[in-house]
C-alpha cells in the first residue's frame, strides 16, 4: 500500500513498484494529490490515513508511507496541522498496521530533519536539529519507527530525501511500459526547478534568488538534487530490504552526494528550455544554509542504491512533463 500515492513522489513510486512486479494499492484523500496521477493498474482507495485499517485488512503485506503535509512556511504558521497530520496520522497508521499484523514500512522522511548542518556532506549519524515544524514532525515519526521496531518487531526504513526533481515519462529508462506520464504539479509551488520552468513558460514574470554572497563558488546556495525515478528505485530497494529485518529501523539519506548552486540550476534551465529567465536578486532568507549535500554511502551499502540521473536529466524531464500536461498554455495565477 502506498499512502499519498496520488501525489508527485507517491505516484511515481507506485508506478515504479507496479512496473517491477508488485501489486499496489494507493490510499490518498486527494487533499493535495490528483486522481489522474494514481498509477494505472493500482487499486485506489480514497480515504484519510486514519481510515487505513479496512484497506490493510485486504491482504496488504507492506506500506510505503508518503502521505504528509510538506510546506515549510505553512508548518511555521499552522504547526497544529503538521503535528496532527504528519505525526498523529502516522501513529494511527502504525497502530492499524500492528492490528492487522503488517509490520514492514518504508517512510518518506526528509533532509529537513537535520536543520542547519554542522558538516558537509551530511551523514545519518549527524545530530538532527530541525528548524521548522515540518522537519520536526518527520523526525518525530523517525523516532516512533525506532521504538516500533524495537517493541513490536517492525521492519522499517526511513529515507531522508534532499531535493527531488524530474518526472516519469514514457520511453525513458526506468519508466516501464505503462505509457503513463507523472510529475510535479503542486498548487503552491516552492521548489526552484519547477518555478524556474514556470518562468521559462511565461507562467511567472520572474523568480527570486535569495542571497548571492554565500561562501560558495558563485555566491548562491548549493543544494543536493535527486531524480524522482532514482528516488522510486530507492524505495523499491528499501521495500525489499524490510523482508526478514524484523526489529530493525534503517535510516538512509537519498541525495546525489554532490550539489548544484542556484545559478547552476538556472543555467541548466535556460539551456534545456532555450528560453531566458528573468531573475530578481534579493537578500538571504532566515535559516537558509549555504550548502546542503547528502552522503549517500549508507544507501549504497545497505540498499545497493546509487543515483544515475544528473541535473540536466531532471530539468529536461520536468520541462517535458510541463509541456505534456498543457501547463504552458497560459499564465499561472499570481
Amino acid at each position: 500500500m502506498v499512502t499519498g500515492g496520488a501525489g508527485y513522489v507517491g505516484s511515481v513510486i507506485g508506478r515504479y513498484l507496479l512496473d517491477t512486479g508488485h501489486e499496489v494499492t494507493v490510499l490518498d484523500d486527494l487533499s493535495t494529490g490528483h486522481a489522474d496521477a494514481v498509477p494505472s493498474g493500482a487499486r485506489f482507495v480514497q480515504a484519510d490515513i486514519r481510515a487505513a485499517g479496512a484497506t490493510l485488512a485486504s491482504g496488504i503485506d507492506a506500506v510505503v508511507h508518503c502521505a504528509a503535509k510538506s510546506l515549510v512556511a505553512e508548518s511555521v504558521a499552522k504547526p497544529e496541522l503538521y503535528w496532527d497530520n504528519n505525526v498523529g496520522g502516522s501513529l494511527a497508521l502504525l497502530e492499524a498496521m500492528r492490528a492487522h499484523d503488517v509490520r514492514r514500512i518504508v517512510f518518506s522522511s526528509t533532509a529537513a530533519t537535520y536543520g542547519e548542518p554542522t558538516s558537509v556532506p551530511i551523514v545519518e549519524a549527524d545530530p538532527p536539529a530541525p528548524t521548522n515544524p515540518y522537519g520536526a514532525s518527520k523526525l518525530a515519526v523517525d523516532h516512533i519507527l525506532t521504538s516500533y521496531a524495537a517493541a513490536h518487531l517492525f521492519a522499517a526504513v526511513s529515507l531522508r530525501y534532499f531535493n527531488v526533481a524530474g518526472a516519469l515519462l514514457p520511453g525513458e529508462p526506468g519508466a516501464g511500459t505503462s505509457g503513463q506520464t507523472l510529475g510535479e504539479r503542486h498548487t503552491v509551488e516552492t521548489h526552484l526547478i519547477p518555478i524556474a520552468l514556470q518562468v521559462a513558460a511565461g507562467q511567472r514574470d520572474s523568480l527570486q534568488v535569495y542571497g548571492t554572497d554565500y561562501p560558495t563558488p558563485d555566491g548562491t546556495c548549493i543544494r543536493d538534487y535527486i531524480h524522482v525515478l532514482d528516488l522510486a528505485d530507492a524505495h523499491a530497494r528499501a521495500l525489499d530490504w524490510t523482508a526478514g529485518q524484523a526489529g530493525r529501523h534503517l535510516i538512509c539519506n537519498l541525495g546525489s552526494g554532490a550539489g548544484s548552486s542556484v545559478r547552476e540550476v538556472l543555467t541548466t534551465s535556460r539551456e534545456v528550455t532555450g528560453r531566458d529567465l528573468k531573475v530578481l536578486e534579493t537578500g538571504h532568507r532566515p535559516g537558509d544554509p549555504a550548502v546542503l549535500i547528502a552522503s549517500n554511502e549508507r544507501a549504497g551499502t545497505e540498499l545497493g542504491w546509487t543515483p544515475s540521473r544528473d541535473l540536466t536529466a531532471m530539468v529536461r524531464d520536468a520541462w517535458r512533463f510541463q509541456q505534456s500536461i498543457g501547463e504552458l498554455a497560459g499564465p499561472a495565477s499570481r
